[in-house]
């Protein structure tokens, strides 16, 4: 039986989509102030430079050893493989989807042998009936419930690859966060040994001059309870660095290899801070989870369509063109021609509300997308708006930061000092150097959260997903042949 090609069906099936009962996509409007807050605490750098989703990871991150480990987990990271899988599994749910709106055309061959009595001779006899045919059904989608199926798969195919956009750019700012706590970590122990190197001397120092009768128990105590304290804190710190890089190898997927590039010290790490905020209506096309979202509500409005549709008539065409014979070197014979054409309704009378609960449900679904919509946009503006809040003070913080750290080594180097002399006693020794101590400490911590909030406010801003700037953006339905091959073959929103 010849059937028409997809060219052929396209007129036919737009013709009777043409009755579609989904709803109108309406966007809601963005529930954020249309700029960014602005006072003393930001930095005003919008309109210079490149858009951060325009900037590759590569240009941002300067570190060679750190640009190595994010290619490293780009590769194998896990969490990016199952994002992958997911997308690939969406793809094919809407192929599935999408035939339906296709006649279903089966060829089928088959031999019956029966045996009976056989009414005229009154004996036992062996029948035989041979057929060969080809049978077609299809559903006609006059209601438009088949195609809103596939438009919300479609919506769901489009947020899941939007998903692992998002998965993409949270990898690449995960490693970095990781890698930058590594090193802070490194940093601290740093700090902790050469305190403990100082408070070592020192306690030496009190124990001689204790035996020489110059000094005191107290001050032998104050100069060991430095000593320790500094032995405990190295103790912490060694286990936070090897959670650190657990961590780390957790995120690219495998141990860290050995022949890694030299990377930049701690504190010559340099983000590049220039990037522009842009405006808050920017981010609906930036962020892949507002995108995500968005779509998601698209498929909620598919859905209300395909509850609506359910109400009306299901219409259903079923042929078969074919041969029967009783003889198999007679089946394809003229006389053995056979056909058949069943065309069927079936009409909705009386579901106990079931068909109604449907619609509501949808609708409650709908609603609640776009509560999750709005709350996506929102959560992403109050990410951004941190992000410039911090970017615009931890600069002044580090810098009162190294001058009180400054400060603070004089005083240590002063109270030593008189304390050798003789002319203080070991407390304002213990006093300058735990606090030269603890604001080397709080330095090291600012010099972290400086990097990593401007690693955190790239990936609010949608950077992370190109490798290099200049690259040609990808779009989320591309993210592989197959799917690019899925959508030039009839899928559109």
């Amino acid at each position: 039986m010849s059937h028409p090609g997809k060219r052929g069906l396209s007129p036919i099936l737009a013709l009777l989509a043409g009755c579609s009962l989904q709803p109108v996509y309406e966007q809601p409007a963005a529930p954020v102030a249309p700029a960014y807050p602005g006072g003393p605490a930001y930095k005003d750098v919008s309109g210079t430079g490149t858009p951060a989703a325009d900037i590759g990871w590569r240009d941002f991150l300067k570190d060679p050893r750190l640009q190595e480990l994010v290619q490293i987990a780009l590769g194998n990271n896990r969490d990016l493989r199952i994002a992958a899988l997911d997308v690939a599994r969406f793809q094919a749910q809407y192929r599935i989807q999408r035939a339906n709106l296709f006649p279903q055309v089966q060829a089928e061959a088959g031999a019956v042998a029966s045996r009976g009595v056989a009414s005229a001779a009154g004996r036992n006899v062996t029948t035989h009936l041979y057929s060969a045919d080809v049978a077609a059904s299809w559903t006609l989608d006059f209601f438009g419930r088949l195609s809103s199926l596939s438009d919300e798969a479609l919506q769901q195919y489009f947020a899941t690859a939007q998903a692992g956009k998002a998965t993409q750019i949270l990898l690449v700012a995960q490693v970095a966060d990781q890698y930058l706590a590594m090193l802070a970590a490194d940093e601290l122990l740093a700090v902790t040994e050469h305190t403990l190197e100082a408070a070592q001397s020192s306690y030496d120092l009190a124990l001689v001059q204790l035996q020489a009768g110059t000094g005191t128990e107290l001050s032998v105590a104050q100069a060991r309870s430095v000593v320790e304290q500094a032995l405990a804190n190295r103790a912490a710190q060694l286990r936070n660095r090897a959670q650190a890089e657990n961590a780390l190898v957790l995120l690219i997927g495998g141990p860290l290899p050995d022949d890694l590039p030299r990377g930049l010290a701690f504190n010559s790490q340099n983000m590049l801070a220039d990037i522009p905020a842009d405006l808050p209506s920017d981010l609906l096309a930036r962020r892949p989870d507002i995108m995500e979202a968005e779509a998601s509500l698209r498929a909620s409005y598919a859905a209300i369509g395909a509850a609506r549709a359910a109400f009306f008539p299901t219409i259903s065409l079923t042929g078969a063109f074919g041969r029967e014979s009783t003889q198999l070197h007679e089946l394809f014979k003229p006389q053995s021609k056979a056909w058949s054409f069943v065309p069927s309704i079936t009409v909705p009378i009386f579901e106990g509300g079931a068909l109604q609960a449907s619609l509501d449900v949808a609708k409650i679904e709908k609603d609640a997308a776009v509560a999750r919509y709005e709350k996506a946009i929102q959560s992403a503006f109050r990410e951004v708006a941190d992000g410039l809040a911090a970017r615009g003070t931890f600069d002044d913080q580090i810098a009162a930061l190294e001058r009180y750290v400054a400060a603070q080594q004089t005083a240590l180097e002063l109270s030593e000092l008189r304390f050798r002399t003789g002319v203080d006693s070991y407390l304002n020794v213990l006093t300058a150097q735990t606090n030269l101590y603890a604001s080397e400490q709080t330095l090291v911590a600012a010099r972290l959260a400086r990097l990593t909030t401007l690693v955190d406010l790239y990936e609010s801003l949608g950077g992370g997903w190109l490798e290099r700037t200049g690259d040609a953006p990808r779009a989320a339905e591309d993210l592989s042949p197959s799917a690019r091959s899925t959508i030039a073959r009839g899928g559109s929103e």
